[in-house]
C-alpha cells in the first residue's frame, strides 16, 4: 500500500486530477499499473487510437507532432489523457528519451473509478474544460 501512496502523490500533481480528493486519487491509483520503459521506446504513436494515459514517475519523454519535436516532459507530466475520454486518435507521438518509469491508467480503469465515485467525473470534466480554455486563449493572442 505504501507504493500506491507514492502514486497518489504523483497523481495529485497532475493538472487533470487537481480537484480530485485523496479518496478519488486512491481509486485511480488502485487501478493503475507501473511499467519501466527503456530509452528510445515509443509509448504512443500519432494518428493511432489509444486507450491509456501515462504519468511520468521517472525519466524524460519527448513529444512529437508531424515528426517535429514539440517539447520534452519529465516527472509529474501526463501524456495521452484525451484517450481516457474517447476513441479518437493520438495527437502526438511520445518517446522515452531516458529510461522511464510510467504510471499507466487505462480508460476502463478510470471509468471503473468514476463508477465507484461518480462525483469525480465533474472534477475531471472541469479540469479538461479549464485546459481547453487555456489553450483557446493562447490561440487568439
Amino acid at each position: 500500500m505504501i507504493i500506491k501512496r507514492i502514486y497518489i502523490d504523483h497523481l495529485k500533481n497532475v493538472a487533470l486530477f487537481n480537484d480530485c480528493t485523496r479518496k478519488d486519487l486512491e481509486k485511480i491509483a488502485e487501478r493503475s499499473d507501473v511499467v519501466d520503459v527503456p530509452a528510445g521506446r515509443v509509448i504512443m504513436h500519432e494518428g493511432k487510437v489509444g486507450s491509456e494515459a501515462f504519468v511520468v514517475l521517472k525519466g524524460t519523454v519527448a513529444v512529437r507532432r508531424n515528426g517535429r519535436k514539440v517539447t520534452e516532459l519529465g516527472i509529474g507530466a501526463m501524456v495521452g489523457e484525451l484517450s481516457l475520454f474517447d476513441d479518437g486518435v493520438r495527437s502526438a507521438t511520445v518517446e522515452c528519451v531516458t529510461d522511464c518509469t510510467l504510471l499507466v491508467l487505462t480508460r476502463s480503469a478510470l471509468r471503473s473509478a468514476i463508477e465507484e465515485v461518480p462525483a469525480m467525473s465533474h472534477k475531471l470534466f472541469a479540469a479538461m474544460a479549464s485546459r481547453l480554455r487555456t489553450i483557446d486563449s493562447r490561440s487568439y493572442v
